[in-house]
């Protein structure tokens, strides 16, 4: 009696998130090169951010505070102003201030001046940290990693070379009521002290774009900011802050820089040689997982449409042309951005 012949076996298969984990380069290789439209294993194009959300104020008990999301990527700013007499700054000497420069708010011949300024004071201190649970590279209670003080300089070199800040915007200046030197001329303002800034960045959750989300929470953050006003009573012989809100300044901080950042995928030829090459794609606004697999990244801040400054590391396939393209993504995300942190996204 003839028996029925058995089945063959089923065919192995992965769930995605077993295939992504085990052969991370094929899998997304293979949601690239499915259609014409180069969808990512997260669904979006090639080309296609991430909305940006941001809220500003969350944080009551700091001088401002803004908290951003880039998809599954979290973070939260938060601005502590504190007070540097002049005379604990080491190698300045006491110096007038005059009046133009306090009044001439659209002033930008000494952009460089005040950066240098704030730079050799260190009058801006960003910081980096990561919460429990945050990333899973991420150890609780480890000393900071690579990566957290990878970011902490890039945001700080950032925060120079686009001359955000205005120095005067952090001087604490004093008009005596008579010149010491000459009781029949008008007394000048005096420097007294400065506004030192720590720009504490906590991210919440980690998913790739961690220097764009922490580089518009900080801004975000510094637009948001309030300091009160600071005198020096001469009875006391310090430092006085005033009580009342009303009195609180803000920053007027020169334009709104954003980052935008892409990762080069190189593709794989369909020949078993490793070495073989196939198609390459530029994601803009990498996920974690894409990070991952890509070598060659670029950065580019700009605003509107002037560019502040571009970072590359790894590869050569980002030529002129394609550097072109980047930065015309990059400009068309600052009309996007601009909308969100002004509330009307």
């Amino acid at each position: 009696m003839a028996t029925a012949a058995s089945p063959p076996p089923p065919a192995l298969t992965f769930p995605r998130p077993i295939f992504a984990a085990v052969s991370p380069h094929p899998f997304l290789q293979a949601h690239l090169s499915a259609d014409k439209s180069a969808i990512r294993a997260n669904g979006r194009a090639a080309h296609e951010f991430r909305a940006p959300g941001v809220h500003t104020g969350s944080l009551t008990h700091c001088n401002g505070s803004a908290v951003v999301r880039l998809g599954n990527t979290s973070v939260v700013c938060g601005v502590r102003a504190e007070i540097l007499r002049e005379e604990d700054t080491p190698g300045t000497s006491a110096r007038e201030v005059s009046s133009e420069e306090e009044d001439d708010e659209d002033a930008d011949a000494d952009a460089d001046a005040d950066a240098d300024e704030i730079d050799a004071l260190r009058l801006v201190v960003p910081n980096i940290e990561l919460s429990t649970g945050s990333t899973p590279a991420h150890i609780p209670g480890a000393a900071p990693s690579t990566t957290q003080q990878a970011l902490t300089t890039r945001l700080r070199t950032l925060l120079h070379s686009t001359r955000l800040l205005r120095a005067r915007d952090l001087h604490i200046t004093h008009t005596p009521a008579v010149n010491p030197e000459d009781p029949d001329a008008a007394p000048a303002a005096q420097l007294k002290g400065y506004w030192v800034l720590y720009l504490d960045v906590v991210f919440l959750s980690l998913d790739g774009g961690a220097f764009d989300a922490a580089w518009l929470s900080i801004v975000a953050a510094l637009r948001h900011t309030r300091l009160p006003r600071a005198y020096f009573d001469d009875e006391l012989d310090g430092i006085l802050c005033s009580d009342a809100p009303a009195e609180a300044s803000s920053l007027r901080l020169r334009g709104l820089p954003v980052a935008s950042s892409f990762a080069v995928f190189e593709g794989r030829g369909a020949g078993e040689g490793e070495g073989e090459k196939g198609a390459d794609w530029v994601l803009s606004d990498p996920d974690a997982f894409e990070e991952g697999v890509c070598r060659e990244a670029v950065t580019i801040t700009v605003h509107r449409g002037t560019v502040c400054r571009v970072e590359k590391s790894g590869g050569g396939v980002v030529g002129r042309e394609t550097m072109k393209a980047l930065v015309q993504r990059a400009v068309e995300r600052w009309d996007v951005v601009e909308e969100a942190v002004n509330g009307r996204a």
